[in-house]
């Protein structure tokens, strides 16, 4: 699986914080044998964030595109908008079991706004700003991810019931 992750954060793009979010997904998506193909930084701003977006759904064509930061509900929170501006379909599964899990952990979870989807063939999730949350968050969906990925580029196997192909 190829994937892409986009850091979202005015501070980090300023140069004002270090992203450890990003470095750490890579982290932990090498280690189960996805390849990184894009990664990018840009501010709290809806256009941009779609426009990056966009052009990885479009152009660059990772089955996996990851957000980390803007999901919650401060004014600059705005990641979910510009998600939700380029998806074709809702996925909303994703988002409600990563708060479902997220809410064993701290009850600041249903403060996340996190949406994940499709756009063209590739898979857009985001996750928490914070690097411990948005592995917590991965780690909950990922058992879903691969067979999601797989049916999104046409895989047309029926499944079982329990994401195992038959």
């Amino acid at each position: 699986m190829k994937a892409a992750i986009l850091t979202v954060s005015d501070k980090g793009s300023r140069g004002q914080r270090e992203d450890s979010g990003g470095p750490l997904l890579q982290q932990w998506l090498a280690e189960r044998g996805v390849e990184i193909v894009c990664t990018g930084m840009v501010p709290d701003e809806i256009e941009q964030i779609a426009a990056t977006l966009r052009q990885w759904a479009d152009h660059d064509q990772p089955e996996l595109i990851l957000t980390t930061g803007g999901t919650g509900v401060s004014p600059r929170d705005l990641t979910p908008e510009a998600t939700l501006q380029v998806l074709d379909r809702l996925l909303p599964g994703f988002g409600e079991l990563m708060r479902a899990e997220s809410l064993k952990i701290t009850p600041m979870a249903i403060l996340s706004r996190a949406v994940a989807g499709i756009r063209k063939q590739s898979l857009i999730i985001n996750l928490p700003g914070s690097p411990k949350g948005a592995i917590e968050n991965l780690a909950a969906i990922w058992a879903a991810v691969p067979h999601a990925v797989s049916k999104i580029r046409g895989d047309s196997a029926d499944c079982d019931g329990i994401g195992r192909h038959q």
